[in-house]
């Protein structure tokens, strides 16, 4: 029995700022039949769940609250012409190359002539992290927490302690205040904290919510519910504290399987699709934007950066006829202690204004990035500084001087003793 079948223009799978964004600028670039898929009940993506405000200073220049930042990107892709399809979900692809979609009406399959992957990324659950002792109650990712505060409405607990000190780590802060939990402490790894200095004084000084440094989590414990974290200090000395909550941060994993099942090439730095500067894969017609490419980027800048994908798209389904491969790629790949670079693809005859991205896994004070490739400097680049946790930006210039014949490309970083 065959199912039933939509064609349109472009597919972009995921509703939240960066496929909303990405599907926009499809429309109002000419692209014809939109339509955007997203599994929850309601697209606008995670700031849905985020009642604090500081979003969408970077894409609509403005400061809004997350659950009003969401509804303006659904209005701007509603208004621009796409078509929203929630409660759907891509569960596969047809041997046809088709998307398989699932919904409460029932299954069906989308031909699109391209596809964007928005699939946004996940915080890495306590399992996964593999922390010892028990698997009471009261344990949360962020995500889940902001969920179970502002969209189910449940009681959290009294107590808590929120396991890293990055940006997402200062939302969950301000969701327990908002639901009645008092926040003890973050803990982390790092010698310091790896969000924006007036985030960590207004935490620290202002709600009075320490940040204890080189402090990992060795285990956790309860019987029903969880009632104390074992903690391993800088000197490797060992703490208890009495709370009732656990929330763990951060440590992101993009959502690739959709692109895995595509045979999509993965990156091994960010784990999501390799990928150009357009957010071109490695799979004809397919295109990857937002934090399933570069995990993970505030919000605003991943809409920002997937609306320029929007743009891409539209140019490369206009000249497909005349372009129908790929041509030829390099990988661009990074060194210790740098985790990933976005793009991860050089392409010959690319565009070189939009800047790359770095993540790294190490505190650096004045470094130096280094572009090169078969043993030929391509550029050169001074940072202030490296963090943790956060991304870095340096030109993209270098890639009109890659070598389309050459070996892959190296992006290491060096700071002064």
């Amino acid at each position: 029995m065959s199912l039933p079948l939509a064609r349109v223009d472009a597919l972009v799978v995921g509703g939240g700022p960066a496929g909303l964004a990405a599907a926009t600028a499809l429309r109002a670039d000419g692209a014809g039949s939109v339509l955007v898929v997203e599994r929850e009940s309601d697209a606008g993506g995670i700031p849905r769940h985020c009642e604090h405000s500081g979003f969408g200073l970077r894409d609509l220049r403005r400061v809004l609250s997350g659950p009003a930042y969401a509804r303006r990107w659904v209005d701007r892709a509603t208004d621009a012409g796409a078509e929203i399809w929630t409660r759907t979900m891509v569960t596969g692809w047809s041997s046809e190359g088709q998307a398989e979609l699932t919904s409460p009406e029932g299954v069906r399959r989308v031909e699109a002539r391209a596809v964007v992957l928005a699939t946004g990324a996940r915080e890495r659950p306590r399992t996964a992290r593999l922390v010892p002792g028990d698997r009471p109650m009261g344990v949360f990712t962020t995500g889940q927490l902001q969920q179970w505060v502002h969209h189910e409405r449940l009681p959290v607990g009294r107590r808590a302690v929120i396991v890293g000190a990055e940006h997402v780590s200062y939302s969950a802060v301000l969701t327990l205040r908002q639901a009645g939990v008092r926040p003890i402490a973050l803990v982390t790894e790092y010698p310091r904290a790896q969000t924006l200095r007036l985030f960590d004084l207004v935490t620290r000084l202002g709600l009075r919510v320490p940040v204890w440094t080189r402090t990992t989590v060795a285990g956790l414990y309860g019987r029903d519910r969880v009632d104390k974290v074992l903690l391993r200090g800088p000197e490797g000395q060992m703490r208890e504290l009495p709370v009732d909550t656990v929330v763990f941060t951060g440590d992101w994993i993009p959502d690739h399987e959709l692109a895995r099942l595509a045979r999509v090439t993965i990156d091994p730095g960010t784990n999501g699709p390799a990928c150009d500067v357009d957010g071109r894969t490695s799979v004809d017609g397919i295109f990857a934007a937002g934090n399933l490419v570069h995990p993970v980027e505030t919000a605003d800048i991943a809409a920002h950066r997937a609306a320029s994908v929007g743009a891409a798209v539209v140019a490369w389904l206009r000249r497909k006829e005349h372009d129908p491969g790929f041509g030829a790629t390099v990988r661009v790949r990074v060194t210790d202690p740098l985790q990933w670079v976005v793009p991860n693809l050089a392409r010959l005859g690319e565009r070189t204004d939009r800047p790359v991205l770095l993540h790294s896994n190490e505190f650096l004070e004045h470094p130096s990035v280094r572009v090169e490739q078969d043993g030929r400097t391509l550029a050169t680049y001074g940072l202030r500084c490296i963090i943790p946790n956060r991304s870095h930006h340096i030109p993209s210039d270098w890639l009109s001087a890659v070598d389309p014949g050459g070996g892959d490309v190296l992006v290491s970083v060096s700071s002064p003793r």
